[in-house]
């Protein structure tokens, strides 16, 4: 079996991230796991935990190696002022982006076979005066993507979002038909490609509370997402089920029969599936010229720097990227 090159980012340096990636190292892996991070930042960490560390710095040409226990391939990037675990600092967070825009570019050269992200804290980035909104966006940004789908994964369940970020009262203006047809088009071409899924069935969430209720509770289920599922149902080699009300669509005998769950806005999907999943879900980028999972928790501030991060969360996606790549590999 090749061995892949799995890049992580190390995330928000006064957050857990760079914790769990010494735990993890001291795992065994099939694969090479380098990472982009301040090498002094994740020797405090070692420190920190009691573990042993050895870094070597990463050269991109090189053949993929298999990691060894303890140690890890690292790409430096310099942290601007010194980290202090559970305290944030805006002037590190210009070093959390460039660690996302190495990532990227290594990953749409072809240099590395996937990007995994550890959890960044987007308050203190926008407060140091950077725009960000998220991993999502910031990576089809910087890839050129005119549009890609957060999806979330566990165990049986899949919710990809129509939106993501989004305050909640700009939602309804921003499902549109134009913007459905993208969504579910990236959705139906993602589970071919990556999920290796050849006859994919979404089911797709409404809007309002019951689906609008016969227009009593809101009329975009009629006006907008019923005719663009019966246009797309015409064109499309998938199944899409809906809109369905999404206090009913997850009832384990409709997820059980559909590849994900399409929700309309953030919160309307993700609590169920943290519910079921959390601490072994991923969130899966859709529609990148790469492959780029994440963790599925936040920095853990409060918990940061007293050694009792769990890396359950950390170990799941790192599997679940290792799935991914071998299946984007068969003919």
């Amino acid at each position: 079996m090749d061995i892949a090159k799995i890049l992580i980012t190390a995330g928000e340096p006064a957050g857990i991230g760079p914790e769990i990636l010494v735990k993890m190292a001291q795992l065994p892996c099939a694969d090479q796991i380098i990472v982009c991070a301040d090498p002094d930042l994740l020797l405090l960490a070692a420190k920190t935990t009691e573990l042993p560390l050895e870094l070597t710095e990463f050269e991109a040409s090189a053949a993929p190696q298999q990691h060894s226990p303890g140690h890890l391939w690292v790409i430096p990037q310099k942290l601007a002022a010194t980290p202090c675990f559970g305290e944030l600092n805006v002037d590190n967070s210009d070093y959390v982006l460039k660690t996302l825009a190495v990532a990227n570019d290594l990953a749409q050269s072809g240099k590395v076979d996937a990007i995994l992200t550890g959890p960044v804290h987007k308050g203190i980035i926008n407060d140091s005066g950077l725009s960000f909104s998220g991993h999502t966006e910031f990576f089809a940004e910087r890839s050129g993507c005119q549009k890609v789908v957060m999806m979330l994964a566990t165990d049986g369940l899949r919710v990809t979002l129509a939106t993501t970020h989004l305050p909640l009262r700009h939602v309804p203006d921003a499902i549109t038909p134009e913007l459905l047809t993208e969504v579910i088009t990236i959705i139906d071409a993602e589970l071919r490609k990556k999920f290796n899924i050849q006859h994919p069935k979404i089911l797709v969430c409404g809007l309002n509370p019951h689906a609008g209720e016969n227009d009593h509770l809101g009329t975009e289920e009629s006006r907008i997402i019923t005719p663009t599922l019966n246009k797309l149902n015409q064109t499309l080699d998938a199944t899409l089920i809906g809109p369905l009300p999404a206090d009913t669509a997850f009832q384990p005998n409709k997820i059980s029969e559909v590849d994900t769950v399409l929700a309309m806005y953030h919160d309307q999907g993700l609590p169920t599936l943290k519910y079921k999943g959390f601490g072994k879900a991923v969130n899966v980028t859709l529609g990148l010229p790469y492959i780029r999972t994440s963790v599925d928790h936040g920095t853990g501030l409060d918990i940061a720097g007293r050694n009792i991060a769990d890396i359950g969360s950390m170990q799941y996606t790192l599997q679940f990227t290792q799935d991914l790549i071998r299946r984007n590999k068969q003919p």
